[in-house]
């Protein structure tokens, strides 16, 4: 540790709402910290050479800005409000940590209140604040969509094709052309459907299936047929800068941020009813095991026999006589058939020990204006699970065929627990008390299992978070680890190619070992904009030298891992920018709720408080610790929960209380709640001895005993407030206003440590 100390690394600051900030260093090495007072001369995301000064007492590093090696230049987005005479823009991002400074000339005519786009003319110093001019003015806070227009923005999401990619899209054809078809097996003979959304405009996939003989035994044979978005997207024409700069599309409720123009992404390329699409086909034949006996990839020219929704084919699935099944009468069977090779698909799955936990998503429902109307369950029906396993199995195949090939490629990898957090989990499990454990090297089925076994439990959500919490995020990367969720030894993304660029980057690999050629991966240059690459290989192998790969060199391996760190990073990013605006949509949805009270399940304990699912609204929000009433929480890591020093009632996941909502921070992104004395115990009992006689409260009397020393210090806080009404009036005029002042810095200094610690 010594040894470091002093040395010079260079990052991104990466600032923090709070005010000070941290330097990211690529490598997989810590991040240093920075001081309040350091942040002052810089803004999140700056390059920065800093110098590391110091180490705390857990050995984390804290640095000292040496040079700013680079200024980030896109836009800021914030409120442009008029104080005291002065025009300033307050940051929608807080991490940025400064107001900036406008000329009364370069406000755009902009008026107070309203969101605006900034370009620092000024940089911020050690003892001024940035200076900048409006560039874009985006409208009044409360216009339909404005959550929509500061995410993009915020997030640097691009949302604008250029000029050139818009001319070469004008120059595409509107259908298939022969000269197209050429070369290309002719599937429009093959009722292929396509099952979606209500709501999906861009249908990638297309399915069918029929009975087969595999050997002697009875089998399927399962085609899927995946938009060929490679054939109009080249490599190096502007369409494939723009696709590669995005990475994904974008969903937003009610709208989306397409990563291929329109005309490619609901038109010429996807999968519509009744017309020809050029197709790549994943041809498989599934043995009664649910095991892919065989397997082809070829070129096809097919055309969608019907646009089939889940709900529908969910309807004919359950009742093969009603009136969805009677409409579709002649695609019945084939319907039945996919449905028998997802159920033996299923059992393979369970086989496997793939990871398969019961979560409720849910779905925002907007009105005409963009505000949320509702917030419904999202309900996955065998329909959903139907098209979920045939995916699956058509990419297991594209892995399987390119590891065949031995190309450089993208997998998509997802390891199991680091060492860090397999030692957490174990440790929380025997905090449990429970005859339940994992291994040092643990496998997919062990976890579980695990669910399995407690989903009965009333901590079962506690204990399936922690499972979820245990393992790693999903990544693209050339170097192939397996994935450990859905326990395969090679995994991929195939089956998207219209809204994922990685999976245009699999088509192209498997279309050049068809050709028995060689795909060369150019990576573009750094793009504006694009967001930050991943610092870490999968398994923590990026302070370590690049893997070797037989056959491949290693300036293309490099090249391959650029594109998957780019275009994870960039999948983080979409996730972050929708997040955001679905915060800010519950927020707006809560601000006509103030002071209602509502029932609601414990979603997490930290250490400054719980956040609470509501179960009406599924709207989360957070009870600060200080509202939990009138003794000190002692926040315990180990078993995720809070738990009270003088009563012994434990918070935990999955426990039920009931809250009132009392503060919406639409800027923040943030609801509070206030704790309401609930008739329900808390799921989980308190864990402190009631007397000498060593017997632990229940649930009920370890509420009744809070309860009542909450009112008890209520109580004596409100003699107290009498007494010193009574003194104050006693006392001379000077003397009182001084004791008031005196008080009020107080409190001041309370509420500021009370912000802080939130």
């Amino acid at each position: 540790m010594n040894s470091t100390l002093m040395s010079e690394v260079e990052g991104t600051v990466q600032g923090h709402r709070d005010g000070h900030g941290f330097v990211v260093v690529e490598g997989g090495e810590a991040d240093i910290y920075l001081a309040p007072q350091e942040m002052r001369a810089v803004l999140h995301r700056d390059r920065v050479r800093v110098r590391i000064v110091r180490y705390d007492r857990k050995g984390r590093p804290e640095g000292r800005v040496l040079e700013i090696l680079e200024r980030r230049r896109a836009p800021i987005i914030g409120r442009l409000l008029l104080e005291n005479g002065v025009w300033i823009v307050a940051p929608e991002d807080k991490r940025y940590g400064q107001d900036i400074l406008i000329p009364k000339n370069a406000t755009a005519q902009a008026e107070s209140g309203q969101v605006v786009a900034v370009e620092l003319t000024e940089p911020p110093s050690l003892h001024s604040q940035p200076v900048g001019r409006i560039t874009e003015v985006l409208g009044d806070i409360d216009d339909p969509g404005m959550e929509i227009e500061i995410a993009v923005r915020k997030y640097e999401v691009p949302h604008r094709f250029s000029p050139e990619t818009l001319a070469q899209t004008g120059k595409l054809p509107d259908r298939v052309r022969a000269v197209d078809a050429k070369q290309r097996i002719n599937l429009t003979d093959v009722p292929l459907v396509t099952i979606d959304g209500e709501d999906a405009r861009d249908f990638d996939d297309a399915v069918y299936c029929e009975p087969a003989k595999v050997g002697r035994r009875k089998g399927w044979r399962l085609v899927v047929a995946i938009a060929d978005v490679s054939h109009y997207v080249k490599p190096g024409d502007p369409l494939d800068d723009d696709a590669y700069e995005r990475a994904t599309s974008v969903y937003f409720p009610r709208r989306v941020i397409p990563m291929l123009p329109e005309k490619l992404s609901n038109g010429l390329c996807s999968l519509n009813p009744e017309q020809n699409r050029l197709s790549m086909v994943c041809d498989m034949l599934v043995d009664a095991g649910g095991e892919v006996a065989a397997y082809q990839f070829y070129p096809a020219v097919i055309c969608s026999h019907a646009r089939l929704t889940y709900t529908e084919v969910a309807a004919v699935l359950s009742n093969t006589r009603g009136p969805e099944a009677q409409r579709r009468a002649d695609l019945v069977p084939h319907l039945l058939h996919l449905h028998e090779v997802y159920r033996v698909l299923l059992r393979q799955r369970a086989t496997r020990g793939a990871i398969d936990f019961e979560t409720t998503e849910t779905q925002i429902v907007c009105d005409d204006n963009g505000r949320i109307e509702k917030i419904v369950p999202r309900v996955r029906t065998e329909a959903h699970r139907l098209i979920e396993e045939a995916m699956l199995a058509a990419n297991v195949c594209a892995a399987d065929f390119i590891q065949a090939g031995k190309p450089p490629s993208l997998y998509r990898v997802h390891e199991g627990p680091t060492p860090e957090k397999r030692v957490a989990l174990q440790a929380y499990l025997r905090s449990l008390g429970l005859n339940l454990s994992v291994s040092d090297e643990p496998k997919p089925a062990e976890l579980q299992a695990l669910a399995q076994q407690t989903r009965d439990r009333p901590d079962a959500a506690q204990i399936h978070a922690m499972l979820l919490r245990s393992m790693q995020q999903a990544i693209y990367t050339p170097f192939n680890s397996g994935h450990f969720g859905l326990a395969y030894d090679a995994y991929t993304h195939f089956t998207s190619p219209i809204r994922r660029y990685p999976d245009l980057l699999v088509h192209r690999v498997i279309k050049a070992i068809l050709g028995k050629r060689k795909y060369a991966l150019v990576v573009k240059s750094s793009i504006p904009g694009a967001a930050q690459p991943l610092r870490r290989r999968p398994g923590g192998a990026a302070a370590k030298p690049m893997p070797r790969m037989e056959g491949i060199a290693p300036r293309d391996l490099e090249a391959w891992e650029a594109a998957g760190a780019h275009c994870s990073a960039n999948e983080r990013r979409a996730d972050e920018a929708s997040r955001d605006v679905e915060a800010w949509l519950k927020c707006k949805f809560m601000r006509d709720r103030l002071g209602e009270e509502y029932s609601g399940t414990v979603s997490a304990a930290t250490s400054f408080g719980l956040f609470v699912q509501l179960d009406e609204l599924y709207v989360e929000g957070l009870v600060h610790i200080t509202e939990l009433g009138g003794e000190y929480f002692r926040y315990d890591e180990v078993r995720q929960e809070l738990r009270g020093e003088r009563t012994g009632v434990r918070y935990a996941v999955g426990v039920r209380i009931r809250v009132q909502v009392s503060r919406v921070d639409l800027d923040g992104r943030r609801i509070d709640f206030r704790l309401v004395r609930d008739p329900l115990a808390p799921a989980l009992p308190p864990a402190a001895p009631a007397g000498k006689g060593g017997r632990e409260r229940s649930p009920a009397r370890a509420q009744d005993e809070l309860q009542s020393v909450t009112e008890a210090d209520r109580a004596v806080r409100r003699a107290a407030s009498r007494e010193r009404d009574r003194t104050n009036s006693a006392r001379p005029p000077r003397k009182a206003a001084k004791r008031v002042a005196k008080s009020a810095g107080k409190t001041a200094t309370k509420n500021s440590a009370a912000k802080r610690r939130r």
